[in-house]
């Protein structure tokens, strides 16, 4: 996986040369208190470096990967995800995304990868989304669950307080056979709000995030991120 990220690292320097002007590559990287993925932890609440490369192109294709570290409690370290899709608008205020994305853990010893596709919508401040796997390891969810059963839908709201602070709201549900896996339940929850403050070296965010899932706490999570040009 090292030799993946090289290759891509390659990739990204050989479009900064062929590419023409309406092509972009970038590159971010970031800390968070604790990682969330949909309001529950991959991180067993515990800190988390990460870091991603990205290609954009005017059309509204884009590609890229993004990677960072986790802790379920075995022996997988790390997840890195890539994913590609197409982005667009309608006007000034309307927008739309379609994705996928595939989530891969090299060093784990379960087949746990598993990939999703995504459809969301924009209009100015509100945004919504749906997402559905695809495609999954065989020990995402084992029998009598179906591994490829897991949806979610998202909503959210973005508000600028100022030229450089934001605040934002967000709702999430995911339901399926893999939920019920995982957390013993048909269902859940996630719901969020945080505050982005843009600065010369980067964001800074603060979030607090909580779900309904039966003796969840609610987490405050501090993160950094930066983003440069390759």
């Amino acid at each position: 996986m090292k030799q993946a990220l090289r290759t891509l690292s390659l990739l990204a320097g050989t479009l900064m040369v062929a590419l023409p002007a309406s092509a972009s590559v970038t590159g971010n990287i970031g800390a968070t208190s604790n990682y969330l993925w949909r309001g529950a932890t991959q991180t067993g609440d515990a800190p988390a470096v990460q870091g991603g490369i990205d290609f954009e192109h005017d059309s509204g294709l884009y590609l890229g990967t993004w990677a960072s570290n986790v802790d379920f409690g075995d022996d997988t370290s790390y997840e890195i995800d890539f994913y590609g899709g197409y982005a667009g608008s309608i006007g000034e205020d309307f927008g739309y995304d379609i994705s996928y994305l595939y989530y891969a853990y090299p060093d784990s010893d379960s087949s746990i990868d598993f990939g999703e596709v995504t459809l969301a919508l924009s209009w100015k401040w509100f945004s919504i989304g749906y997402s559905k796997v695809v495609n999954a390891g065989s020990d995402v969810a084992s029998a009598p669950f179906d591994e490829k059963d897991l949806s979610y839908i998202n909503a959210g709201v973005s508000f600028p307080l100022s030229e450089t602070l934001s605040i934002s709201a967000h709702y999430g549900y995911s339901s399926g056979d893999v939920v019920n896996a995982w957390f013993d339940t048909d269902n859940y929850a996630d719901y969020s709000l945080s505050l982005d403050k843009e600065t010369d070296f980067g964001t800074i965010s603060f979030l607090v995030s909580d779900t309904d899932l039966e003796d969840d706490d609610p987490k405050v999570v501090v993160g950094y991120s930066y983003s440069f040009d390759l």
